[in-house]
């Protein structure tokens, strides 16, 4: 279903009422029926064609089931004369009225890694006993699109809520990164990368460094293992980095223009982590503050994109 520029939506546009600056620790009301709508539209509804198989029911059920065990419960809700409702109703109410934000963010997540993992690439065999109103993609574009007209900071890219600090960060360093990344031979830095957004997004600030710096080396060591570069597996960044200027990764003749992208590289991510991120903290537990993490994180991101466009030359 398409996304309307209602009257007042503009109006509040020319007012300058549109915010910029996002929130993180509060869902509005509105922002969760739209999503309840949203998922409601992309399961869709059983139309008993060949057999009751009655696959979007069976689909919240399972989302259910699998939450409850991650919690450590039976259910998430029941209704008020005591009988267990269906696992749509229970997600649902979860969705719109608990007052744990990431509660809410694990049921929008796992709803979506669902709708596009489960029903998007089993669409034509899924349409054919479910009547759906939004394909995956028109979904997910739809939930990122509402998130951002509420000024919450999450988007669902590559399968996971992650945490968005700037539209142009995100744009310009996040997505494009998660695409390379999607690639299958970057499959394990991938892995890491996402898990350096989720450590970030929980706060967990010194566990994101340590998966930013996993992320790059595991770029950087696949790309020497393609090209047939010489290489340890247990080499450590700095080295990784030697192999990959000493292999003219930059070439040559630009290789004048990069030199503080050198010391950049060799002095970013790697010093970052292993000041911070990496070490014993001795009697006093450092902290890690979220602009020092937040920018381990995009400049991981910039020099992923870098290393991956050269090597692809």
């Amino acid at each position: 279903m398409a996304v309307f520029k209602l009257y007042s939506k503009r109006q509040k546009e020319l007012r300058g009422e549109v915010s910029e600056v996002f929130t993180y620790d509060n869902l509005p009301s509105a922002l969760r029926v739209q999503v309840s709508l949203i998922i409601d539209d992309a399961f869709g509804v059983d139309i008993g064609r060949y057999g009751n198989d009655n696959k979007p029911e069976k689909g919240f059920a399972m989302i259910h089931e699998i939450i409850c065990r991650e919690y450590g419960v039976f259910e998430l809700g029941i209704n008020d004369t005591g009988y267990a409702r269906s696992g749509r109703a229970q997600l649902k109410n979860q969705l719109l009225y608990s007052p744990e934000t990431d509660k809410v963010l694990d049921v929008i997540e796992f709803c979506f890694k669902y709708i596009t993992n489960i029903i998007g690439k089993g669409l034509y065999r899924y349409k054919e006993t479910t009547d759906i109103k939004l394909t995956p993609d028109d979904a997910v574009d739809e939930l990122n699109i509402r998130f951002k007209e509420h000024g919450v900071g999450y988007q669902f890219e590559s399968g996971e809520i992650i945490r968005v600090d700037s539209t142009y960060v995100h744009s310009e360093i996040t997505k494009p990164v998660l695409t390379l990344l999607w690639n299958e031979r970057f499959k394990g830095a991938n892995e890491e990368y996402l898990k350096a957004h989720e450590h970030y997004r929980h706060g967990r600030n010194k566990e994101c460094l340590t998966d930013c710096l996993k992320a790059f080396e595991s770029t950087m060591k696949i790309i020497c293992e393609e090209k047939g570069w010489a290489y340890s597996q247990t080499d450590t960044a700095s080295k990784l980095i030697n192999v990959c200027f000493a292999n003219n990764l930059i070439p040559s003749f630009t290789q004048n223009q990069f030199s503080s992208l050198q010391n950049l590289l060799t002095t970013g991510i790697p010093t970052i982590r292993n000041k911070v991120g990496g070490h014993g903290q001795g009697q006093v537990p450092l902290k890690v503050n979220d602009g020092l993490t937040r920018y381990g994180l995009n400049l991981t991101g910039t020099n992923i994109i870098f290393l991956i466009e050269q090597s692809e030359l």
